[in-house]
């Protein structure tokens, strides 16, 4: 894939943008580095928890954003998501099922950033799910379809497994939360 990323440098400020949304760009090992030791500062758990609740503020954010730049709306916005998301290299995302009516997706995810770092530049190796920082991520782009196309579902995702347990790839899955889909 050759990523042909639209990528502006303002002169006067230094800062990058790609399609109006200012962008930092950084090397992998380091945000990775950042990622494990603000893990092992406030916890696991407490870390997820926080990266899912701002994982998911921002992706809602952009597929806003991105809907109004290129006119795009519904599944077509999150479709564009996982797109940018592979060009800007967190890794190869893809849907393997996907159903905007009902707020349900599986998402793919080969080559994930946190995989391949492992064992490099300090970056410790685990045996765990560690591409949780995507999970909000995902329903945060599905809740955003589902209001762009008059759905009042809201939903949860959770990645399911992970290439760094020994699977090919990462999976993750979306689908509404418990509690609305029992009232449904």
């Amino acid at each position: 894939m050759k990523p042909q990323l639209p990528i502006e440098v303002d002169e006067s400020t230094g800062v990058w943008s790609t399609d109006g949304l200012p962008m930092i760009y950084v090397p992998r090992h380091f945000f990775v580095n950042n990622h494990v030791e603000a893990e092992a500062a406030i916890g696991r758990e407490a870390y997820a928890q926080s990266l899912y609740k701002a994982g998911h503020r921002s992706a809602y954010f952009w597929c806003e954003q991105e809907a109004r730049t290129h006119g795009l709306q519904g599944l077509a916005v999150y479709e564009h998501y996982l797109k940018r998301l592979s060009q800007r290299g967190w890794g190869l995302f893809s849907f393997e099922e996907v159903d905007a009516h009902s707020g349900h997706a599986r998402i793919r995810l080969e080559h994930s950033v946190f995989v391949l770092a492992q064992g490099t530049a300090g970056v410790p190796v685990r045996k765990d799910k560690a591409c949780y920082l995507f999970a909000g991520w995902f329903s945060g782009a599905m809740d955003w379809v589902g209001q762009n196309t008059g759905k009042t579902w809201k939903t949860h995702s959770h990645e399911a497994q992970c290439a760094a347990e020994e699977h090919h790839h990462c999976v993750f899955i979306v689908q509404p939360r418990a509690e609305e889909s029992a009232a449904a």
